[in-house]
């Protein structure tokens, strides 16, 4: 019995010891940039000592509040588009029986399985060559989506498959036609997991290099103003900005979180 206790102590404290390993490589590189985004010396940030320089510095360049500005409007456009295709996706799949859902599952997943490259380039040919169209905000939304939509499909499947579709059933018994039935009875049960769809779509698209640089032709975003800065070094500017990023983005799931632990929100119906 005893020698079982320290086989399985060993094995939790192993355990613990790979999870432990496996945070620190995911978020010692983040937490590094962060703390280096407030240093004077970016070469070898130590000892500390601490500035606000490089938030400055970012704050007062025209070409990133572009850029910013770029990419907040192309994330919203790529979230709107991925959300409303999403939502009516998994609705589908979920609510109708056909024989051809498991196609359009395919269909919905296979730019999960597509390089971000790949999409860009392709997106680019088509409209150059078939459209003969030149890069625009259009596209890049349009180019982003199809490569979000599958991870804004998952979310809804997700949730969805929890939402109890007799209540539709119910309604329109009752003479709501379905239009109705969705605004008063689906929308408000499932929008926070069209929320959650929305934000990791915008992040996803906010975020974007391949697909955006491709498709955007000379407009900047943020990706692409930090890759074209690589070129002449890594600038304090490019720390600050990674940091605030990176903040935005903890922060929007960290609310997140915290609606779904107090109940604020809640995902599906539960009996």
């Amino acid at each position: 019995m005893r020698v079982r206790g320290l086989g399985d102590l060993a094995a939790r404290s192993g355990g613990a010891l790979l999870l432990v390993t496996l945070y620190v490589f995911l978020y010692a590189p983040i937490a590094y940039v962060i703390y280096t985004s407030f240093q004077k010396d970016l070469n070898w940030p130590f000892p500390p000592s601490w500035t606000l320089t490089h938030y400055a510095d970012l704050a007062a360049d025209r070409t990133y509040q572009e850029g910013l500005v770029n990419s907040i409007l192309l994330g919203l456009g790529s979230a709107v588009i991925c959300t409303l295709f999403a939502t009516l996706g998994s609705i589908a799949v979920l609510k109708y029986r056909s024989r051809w859902r498991a196609l359009m599952v395919i269909i919905y997943l296979c730019p999960l399985f597509v390089a971000d490259l790949l999409v860009g380039i392709s997106n680019l040919l088509f409209n150059r060559q078939i459209l003969n169209l030149p890069g625009n905000m259009g596209s890049a939304m349009i180019g982003n989506a199809v490569h979000c939509t599958s991870f804004a499909f998952l979310i809804m499947l997700a949730q969805l498959s929890r939402y109890d579709w007799r209540l539709d059933d119910a309604a329109m018994v009752f003479g709501a036609r379905p239009l109705r039935c969705f605004f008063e009875i689906t929308l408000p049960l499932i929008w926070p997991a069209m929320f959650g769809a929305f934000v990791v779509s915008f992040i996803l698209a906010f975020n974007n290099l391949e697909i955006s640089f491709y498709n955007l032709g000379a407009i900047p975003t943020l990706p692409t103003i930090a890759w074209g800065s690589l070129r002449f070094g890594l600038g304090g500017e490019l720390f600050a900005l990674a940091a605030l990023v990176n903040g935005v983005v903890l922060a929007a799931f960290t609310v997140m979180y915290l609606l779904m632990r107090y109940r604020i929100v809640s995902f599906g119906h539960r009996e």
